[in-house]
């Protein structure tokens, strides 16, 4: 008697074999994920990179530093300017104060030569004139030096000789030859002056007799 064979058995095998051709192929088929590595940096890379970063910030500070000294240099140049302008205006105020008095010892003088004679006239004039300059002065903090009638003071006289003298006490200003002037309490020009001394014995007893 002969076996028979059992069909599902033959049915299961080419199954199989087709799952298994399957799974082949896409194993096949997946891509290989190669693994990622990193490499350190050489010190020769670390080194050109740390160069030129310390290059680019050595740029960066000399760029800076020029442009600081270009503006000192423009402000330096401008306050120059400044302070020129300053020195030769400087006197502006006080001689547009002086020119009225220029002015009227100009009428004094043209009024005498159309007097003549008339000295009262001119002395008048320039009395006033002269008032009126010493008003300017005192606007810009010039203060004549007190000299006569003063003890003799090395700060502010200058002494061009001596008097004899019984009317003060020695060493006092009887005399002045030329005004002293102070400017804000500093001294501009000393005053030059006659000092008195003691009269002579000689002389004094020669007048008693």
């Amino acid at each position: 008697m002969s076996k028979m064979k059992n069909p599902e058995v033959k049915e299961q095998q080419p199954v199989e074999e087709a799952i298994e051709r399957e799974v082949g192929q896409a194993v096949e088929q997946e891509p290989v994920v190669a693994e990622e590595t990193t490499e350190e940096p050489s010190p020769e890379a670390v080194l050109q990179a740390e160069l030129t970063a310390s290059r680019e910030e050595a740029e960066k500070h000399k760029d800076l530093y020029l442009r600081n000294r270009a503006e000192n240099e423009n402000f330096r140049r401008r306050m120059q300017r400044e302070k020129e302008e300053l020195c030769k205006f400087a006197n502006e105020s006080i001689l547009r104060e002086v020119l009225p008095v220029i002015d009227n010892l100009e009428r004094a003088v043209a009024h005498a030569r159309e007097n003549e004679g008339d000295a009262a006239n001119l002395i008048e004039g320039v009395e006033m004139t002269l008032s009126q300059f010493q008003s300017v002065l005192g606007k810009f903090n010039v203060t004549p030096v007190e000299a006569k009638g003063q003890p003799f003071d090395s700060a502010c006289h200058e002494a061009m000789g001596q008097l004899e003298s019984d009317e003060c006490a020695p060493n006092t200003v009887v005399e002045v030859l030329q005004g002293g002037y102070m400017f804000n309490n500093r001294l501009l020009r000393p005053a030059l002056v006659m000092v008195s001394k003691a009269v002579a014995e000689a002389e004094t007893k020669t007048d008693e007799n």
